[in-house]
């Protein structure tokens, strides 16, 4: 099972970004989807996570500014990013519960990671 990660990049402050994260491999079930970060220096925080069913929740700090979503089809998140702030710039990891076709047993995956640098 792979998690590829995508969209991370220089945006300018106010710009906006849309990250996306693939699920691949021989996967019978994906369950609780997420979206963390790492800035240098600091720890990796959780920002977004939705469930299976689609309910989410955002840290206070992106409220009202980074959406989650997920499009179980394409066994895919995504988190829409308004409104950045150079407080944003981080290393942007997307994890998700997965379970595998094969042996039916559930891990946790992490994808490699996508840079957002919000600076002018």
């Amino acid at each position: 099972v792979q998690l590829q990660a995508s969209g991370g990049g220089l945006v300018q402050p106010g710009g906006s970004l849309r990250l996306s994260c693939a699920a691949s491999g021989s996967i019978l079930a994906i369950y609780g989807m997420g979206w963390y970060r790492q800035a240098p220096g600091k720890q990796r925080e959780l920002v977004a996570s939705i469930s299976s069913g689609s309910l989410t929740s955002h840290v206070d700090s992106v409220k009202g500014r980074f959406t989650i979503s997920r499009d179980n089809a394409k066994n895919t998140v995504y988190l829409q990013m308004n409104s950045l702030k150079p407080e944003d710039t981080a290393v942007y990891y997307c994890n998700a519960e997965i379970q595998l076709m094969r042996t039916w047993s559930i891990s946790n995956y992490w994808g490699q990671g996508t840079l957002v640098t919000v600076s002018s």
